[in-house]
């Protein structure tokens, strides 16, 4: 092998920019000539692609997002729009690909190299952490510190006010911001989608804290674990109290990535680069017990999430 190319696909995540860099001087300090794809297989489609060299990811560490960017490519469902995109590497004659996203792009990867013959590998570029073939996801320790950020920062309100705060994190089906988040931030409660709760009970709970003198409650309430404005209205119902709402969406998804996430994206890359080189295709590189692994992208995407129950205990116990 001695091309390869390297693109973002689905949302971005903080330590992308940094995975880039790992494996592009990765492959450059292996001999290989390395293509940057813009805007994930969309560019791939439409042959917005091009060549980097070691400038190329000078000075992106530090930046969230991708520079390379990402967009959405329905099109790329079909088989013949599939070609079009295997025959824009192929005139370049890179052989290799490392697809940096979640479980979606992972199946766009599988589908062109099934089809196509393109080697391929992926890396889990996701702040949800929802793929269960891997403990961590790249992104996902800078979004639970951002939400760290704001239960720090609303806590201080709520304390001032004697009110409660809802907070609403990002996450999908997968409660895993939600749950650390609230751990490491002595959120009151975590409320997850895969584990079942009473607002009635925990809204008695607010009102039982409340007449204790612990007047500010901090919830924090992942995506698909229920609609926070009839949570707090229930809440408000019961307890008698006041309760404010924060939604904080994509500002999850920027910010400069921490050392945790660095550190994975440099392994993540440096890895996709070694099993491309071994030849190796449909692999998805993870980590498990610190170690780093690579599988079978099917097997790997056959997995499914469950949220880790010890956790949750502990949280329920600690807060």
């Amino acid at each position: 092998m001695k091309k390869i190319a390297i693109l973002t696909s689905g949302g971005d995540a903080p330590g992308m920019n940094a995975c880039i860099r790992a494996a592009v001087r990765t492959a450059l300090h292996k001999g290989l000539e390395v293509y940057g794809v813009e805007r994930g297989y969309y560019g791939l489609v439409n042959n917005e692609i091009f060549k980097m060299d070691t400038h190329s990811v000078c000075d992106i560490i530090q930046r969230g997002g991708t520079f390379l960017r990402t967009a959405r490519c329905v099109e790329f469902k079909e088989p013949a729009t599939r070609k079009i995109a295997a025959d824009n590497l192929k005139k370049l004659g890179v052989e290799g690909l490392v697809v940096i996203g979640g479980d979606g792009s992972f199946t766009g990867a599988k589908l062109i190299s099934d089809e196509q013959g393109i080697n391929v590998v992926g890396i889990p570029g996701t702040i949800d952490n929802d793929l269960a073939y891997t403990d961590y996801t790249l992104g996902f320790d800078t979004a639970v510190n951002t939400v760290l950020w704001a239960i720090n920062s609303l806590r201080d309100t709520m304390t001032s006010h004697d009110r409660v705060s809802l907070i609403k994190v990002m996450g999908r089906h997968c409660g895993d911001i939600a749950l650390y988040s609230a751990i490491c931030g002595g959120a009151e409660f975590a409320l997850v989608p895969e584990v079942q709760y009473d607002i009635e009970n925990i809204a008695n709970q607010i009102k039982n804290n409340m007449q204790r003198g612990k007047m500010a409650n901090v919830i924090v309430l992942a995506e698909g674990a229920g609609n926070e404005t009839e949570i707090a209205a229930v809440i408000k119902g019961i307890a008698k109290c006041d309760v404010k709402i924060t939604t904080l969406g994509h500002v999850q998804r920027g910010g400069s990535p921490t050392m945790a996430d660095r550190m994975l994206a440099a392994r993540f890359g440096h890895q996709a680069i070694e099993a491309l080189l071994s030849g190796e295709t449909n692999r998805v590189i993870g980590i498990k017990n610190n170690e780093i692994v690579d599988l079978d992208i099917t097997e790997a995407l056959s997995q499914k999430k469950k949220i880790d129950l010890k956790l949750y205990e502990i949280c329920s116990e600690l807060n």
